[in-house]
């Protein structure tokens, strides 16, 4: 997927449209103390068997973050949802 590193969107700090730098999330790594991990760890420990089934056919696209970032005030916002694609590229 292509697209424009300058974009024309609505700013919620200026409250008006302005050109906004588009900038691509970089993920943290995971925290080790969230729920989900701590039952991951827990259920690995042992002689057991990994807890989840292998996962069939394609591999599945990567969910990508966009910050967007006003021109006018500086400030970034980033939108709620994701886009998926298996390539991405700031173009322009």
């Amino acid at each position: 997927m292509k697209m424009p590193r300058v974009v024309k969107r609505h700013c919620p700090h200026c409250n008006a449209h302005h050109e906004h730098d588009v900038e691509r999330v970089r993920t943290r790594p995971a925290s080790e103390m969230k729920q989900g991990q701590r039952r991951f760890r827990r259920v690995m420990r042992g002689y057991r068997g990994f807890p989840r089934p292998k996962p069939e056919g394609r591999k599945p696209t990567r969910r990508l973050k966009l910050r967007f970032r006003c021109r006018e005030c500086k400030k970034a916002h980033q939108p709620s949802g994701n886009i998926r694609a298996g390539k991405f590229e700031l173009t322009g």
